[in-house]
């Protein structure tokens, strides 16, 4: 068989190398794929973008199924293009998607089907947005309507910071038609978590939990980012929290879409916030895997995900049973000088350790410049280390990351600190 992953960062690099160990997987194309996918002979990076282009090719090499990564495709409704033609792929259709690509459609949506999560309103008019805010005062969280590629999102502490993003976002137009409108809620407190589901239509596969760090530095400081790391299992979702998210926030979800005759398949990721109280409430939905929670949830998972994928394209998710390594995974996020503000591009990376039982290093931001890899986007690499502990896990990743170079280079050092029992 041949597949085809959608996307070029190291969410779609994790896909595309759980995916080539099937025995059955001759070749996994990555779609345009990255400096990594690039280099391990399992993969082949084919340098396409548009979707009508994509299905062309799937159709004329034959590809068996594909799956989808990022938002973006989903959101122009790569899964009606290729569904039309008759082929088989994994991902949300275009109206699906709107959970993901417009904030006020997932609040509304949430609001309709009593879904757990904080009070907000939405706004295009920026005078009344900032009323909204004096009333309400501070910490308050401002996000764009539209997708903006991580960048959407601040949580304003202070009513100066709440103010800023809303003449950033609406007076100023920085995020184009993404701010066009803003959703503006309430700050919720708590621990927060990823619950990531693949979803065939009318059953639902959970996947192990994770849980990331959104924060540049230690100790969550610093800009909101797409993502400084991540580890897996995650201990704040016990299994009655599990229990609860399926039972209140994921089945609702998807029967709440096909009553209003959306069917949704592909995966669902819930970004929740557990309060001190052991309470989940839903900040958003995402159409896709998370990025970095994909990289030591792939490398965690035992089972041939080739055939997962398959049974979740066939509807019948109801008869798979995952199996997962019982050690804990743990990801760091190695990003380029400048993140995440104009990242700087073209730093040659040298030295990145050969992949073994215990480590593996996903590329994001990567390609090869005249037979070099350099950087060529914000998040440059996601180093994951493998162990029975989550200390441990932090031991063997920052072992692989301290031996990585390349100019400008920024990470966290306390990956994973919630879980370790470390204090802030």
């Amino acid at each position: 068989m041949k597949l085809l992953v959608v996307g070029s960062g190291g969410r779609e690099h994790a896909l595309a190398w759980k995916l080539a160990q099937a025995p059955r997987v001759q070749l996994v194309y990555v779609a345009p794929g990255n400096g990594g996918t690039a280099q391990d002979e399992r993969l082949a990076n084919v340098d396409i973008t548009d979707i009508h282009e994509l299905a062309d090719f799937a159709e004329r090499e034959q590809i068996a199924l594909t799956v989808v990564g990022p938002e973006a495709p989903l959101a122009a409704g790569i899964v009606n293009v290729f569904r039309q033609r008759g082929l088989k792929v994994f991902g949300p259709t275009k109206e699906a998607a709107q959970l993901e690509s417009s904030k006020d459609f997932a609040k509304a949506f949430m609001k309709r089907h009593n879904i757990p999560t904080a009070a907000y309103e939405t706004f295009s008019d920026a005078a009344a947005a900032h009323a909204y805010v004096e009333k309400n005062g501070a910490p308050i969280v401002i996000k764009a309507d539209g997708l903006a590629a991580g960048k959407g999102v601040v949580v304003a502490m202070s009513l100066e910071e709440a103010h800023q993003a809303i003449d950033m976002m609406l007076a100023d137009n920085k995020l184009g038609d993404a701010g066009a409108r803003v959703v503006i809620e309430e700050f919720l407190a708590g621990e927060e978590a990823s619950f990531i589901v693949m979803v065939d239509g009318k059953h639902v596969l959970a996947l192990a939990s994770s849980q990331d760090h959104k924060r540049l530095q230690d100790g969550d400081q610093g800009p909101n980012t797409g993502g400084m790391g991540a580890y897996s299992p995650a201990p704040v979702v016990t299994p009655q929290l599990h229990a609860r998210v399926m039972r209140e926030i994921i089945l609702p979800t998807v029967a709440g879409m096909e009553k209003e005759g959306i069917r949704y398949t592909g995966f669902l990721y819930a970004g929740l916030m557990i309060d001190a109280q052991g309470n989940p409430k839903t900040l958003e939905f995402n159409c896709r895997m998370g990025d970095p929670e994909t990289q030591p949830i792939m490398a965690r998972l035992k089972s041939d995900f080739s055939k997962v994928v398959e049974q979740a394209i066939a509807g019948t998710l109801d008869q798979v049973e995952l199996d997962w390594d019982r050690r804990t995974a743990l990801g760091v996020v190695m990003a380029a000088y400048n993140y995440p503000d104009t990242p700087r591009k073209g730093d040659r990376i040298s030295d990145i350790p050969a992949e073994t039982e215990a480590s593996v290093t996903f590329h994001a931001g990567t390609q090869i410049v005249d037979g070099k890899l350099v950087t060529s986007g914000g998040r440059v690499l996601c180093v994951v280390g493998l162990a029975d502990s989550v200390r441990s896990a932090q031991n063997v990743a920052y072992e692989t990351v301290n031996r990585i170079s390349f100019d400008g280079m920024q990470y966290r050092h306390d990956i994973g600190y919630r879980a370790a029992g470390r204090k802030q």
